[in-house]
């Protein structure tokens, strides 16, 4: 029997540091589910392992594509599935760690299989938004899938621009193709979920994004200002920072502006996963539990 752990739980909650121990532990590399960490050009802003955690335990999908490269969950499901089998032909236990809850879904449930946009349709859209902002587009998707219009984050640009195009590509709405039908795995999947209290997971999110600023998130941020328009930096730390530059912040006021979107992000996080009965909930400090609810689905690798 092959088994994948998921290490899971809100950004800041101390996950990198757990998977370490976890990782050694199982005899086995650790494969990332963060949306952000596989860009190379991002590792103190999306707090990636450093290169000294990486020297320790292998690492998979840390600083594999640049900011300019097109990636999505589907893509990620695919890569991952197919990491996975492979590395279970020698590892019976594998780590899977991270925050980003639509990859963990892709991996542990699947997702949906959407037509392949052509990348006419998705200039064309694109240049739409840049030149008219996103009001005429989620009208259109108020008229071409009123449906999904009603569910989707309308403040969620990207969301609402994908279901537009596949709308466009298909003339079929978007809502026709999300089935939420749970893909099977060829391998069991045991779910562990970190958390705390409210204030002090709000006071270790706090301290990280004081650490990134004085690693040099600053600096880092400034590299790839002039990207900014990419779909890859529009993420908490670097909008705040790309306002500093603009002149829109202090950088006083753009560090306190990370802090709080980043812990409205973690509080969706928490929503999102608490959704989820197969979650077995831990405190971030609690090894010794963690160890011995693992050791209770351990399998012997056969390879170290």
């Amino acid at each position: 029997m092959k088994i994948l752990y998921v290490l899971l739980g809100p950004t800041g909650i101390g996950k990198t540091v757990l998977s370490l121990h976890l990782a050694r532990h199982l005899g086995c590399p650790v494969i990332s589910a963060d949306s952000r960490q596989l860009y190379k050009e991002l590792p103190i802003g999306t707090a990636a392992p450093t290169s000294e955690a990486r020297a320790q335990v292998k690492h998979y999908f840390i600083a594999t594509h640049s900011v300019a490269d097109y990636y999505s969950a589907s893509l990620y499901e695919e890569e991952a599935l197919s990491l996975i089998n492979r590395l279970h032909e020698t590892h019976a236990s594998l780590l899977l760690c991270g925050g980003s809850m639509m990859y963990i879904d892709a991996v542990c449930k699947g997702i949906d299989e959407m037509p392949t946009v052509t990348p006419e349709i998705r200039e064309t859209i694109w240049r739409q938004y840049l030149n008219e902002g996103l009001a005429p587009i989620l009208e259109e998707l108020k008229q071409s899938d009123p449906v999904h219009y009603d569910e989707v984050d309308r403040m969620n640009y990207r969301r609402v621009i994908h279901a537009v195009e596949i709308c466009r590509m298909t003339g079929t709405p978007y809502s026709s193709f999300r089935t939420n039908r749970i893909k099977t795995r060829p391998f069991q999947i045991c779910k562990i979920g970190l958390h705390c209290e409210r204030q002090e997971l709000f006071q270790r999110i706090n301290r990280r994004v004081d650490e990134m600023i004085a690693n040099g998130f600053v600096e880092e941020a400034h590299q790839v200002y002039p990207l900014r328009h990419l779909n890859a930096l529009n993420t908490v730390g670097y909008k705040e920072l790309f306002a500093y530059f603009d002149g829109v912040y202090t950088l006083d006021e753009a560090i306190e502006k990370i802090k709080r979107n980043t812990r409205i992000y973690a509080r969706k996080q928490i929503t999102w996963f608490k959704r989820d009965p197969d979650i077995q909930w831990f405190h971030p400090d609690n090894m010794e539990e963690i160890i011995n609810y693992v050791n209770g689905f351990i399998i012997p690798n056969e390879t170290m």
